[in-house]
């Protein structure tokens, strides 16, 4: 099957993460992490920044208008158009060298997120369920760098992340009263080039997601088996999520400040066509 690879905006974001498909106004939101800023796409083709005060990991849409954001000191609620930010729980401050960072919400309308150890080196990073009541709870524990949540199409599966184990985690997930249990490796990247970033979930089950320092796109099937690799003009893609009209377009963010200066696209936004595949809504955020 031949893809395109559209350069969508080609100014490199330091480190571009999150994209996240907004129906409502046909149009693509992303961050920034460390400039730090979230940036719209608009249907017309227009990007809008928005600077937020720290850095930030990641966010949702909340149900009633604005965002939920996993910032470098904890959980907020932000106000775009008022240009606030306001701190709903700080899950570490016994942590003060962990930041939070990737995150997405269940169909429940819960925020989950993972910490990460600001060195990349001690597995000091736990995977978080933030309630809509503002109530932060610590699902699991021991990891480096947290990445690469998603949800099964039947919210059956959570899928996480250790980029810096190699691992991509499946648990048993319980919709209804939002636990996780039975943790066990769904998939590795030891034997194949790079590792496990930012993920999607397609309306088929299969797990997406971007392979930092290898280039590529992988497509995991259910079993935990490699189903395609997709190859990029960029070393370093961060995270990849399903938009477009019909959900049918793969946006891929990537990094400026892991590659040589002077890389080619390096932190450019591109959006992959004909893939044959197509996401899920993202949900929001209830609180």
């Amino acid at each position: 099957m031949t893809v395109e690879i559209e350069v969508v905006r080609a100014e490199p974001d330091i480190l571009g993460e999150c994209p996240c498909w907004r129906p409502q106004e046909q149009a693509l939101y992303w961050i920034d992490a460390f400039a730090p800023a979230v940036r719209r796409l608009g249907p017309d083709g227009r990007v809008t920044s928005w600077p937020m005060p720290r850095v930030i990991g990641s966010f949702g849409f909340r149900r009633s208008g604005g965002l939920v954001a996993a910032l470098q000191d904890g959980f907020a609620l932000v106000d775009l158009d008022a240009g606030t930010a306001r701190t709903l729980v700080d899950p570490e401050p016994h942590r003060p060298d962990n930041v939070l960072n990737d995150g997405k919400c269940d169909r429940a309308g819960r925020f989950w997120c993972g910490s990460r150890d600001a060195a990349l080196t001690a597995p000091t990073g736990s995977l978080y369920r933030l309630d809509p009541d503002g109530s932060a709870t610590r699902m699991d524990t021991g990891f480096i760098v947290s990445n690469g949540l998603a949800f099964s199409p039947d919210d059956r599966t959570l899928y996480f992340a250790d980029s810096r184990a190699e691992t991509v985690f499946a648990y048993d997930f319980d919709l209804g009263d939002g636990r996780i249990s039975n943790r066990r490796t769904f998939f590795s990247t030891r034997d194949i080039e790079g590792r496990c970033d930012g993920a999607t979930v397609d309306s088929d089950g299969f797990y997406w997601c971007a392979l930092v320092h290898g280039g590529r796109i992988a497509r995991i099937d259910p079993a935990g088996r490699i189903d395609r690799l997709i190859e990029l003009p960029v070393r370093h893609p961060t995270m990849c999520a399903f938009g477009g009209p019909a959900l049918d377009v793969l946006y891929v963010t990537s990094s400026a400040m892991m590659a040589p200066p002077g890389a080619a696209q390096a932190g450019a936004l591109f959006a992959i066509h004909g893939l044959g595949a197509q996401g899920l809504p993202e949900p929001a955020f209830a609180g």
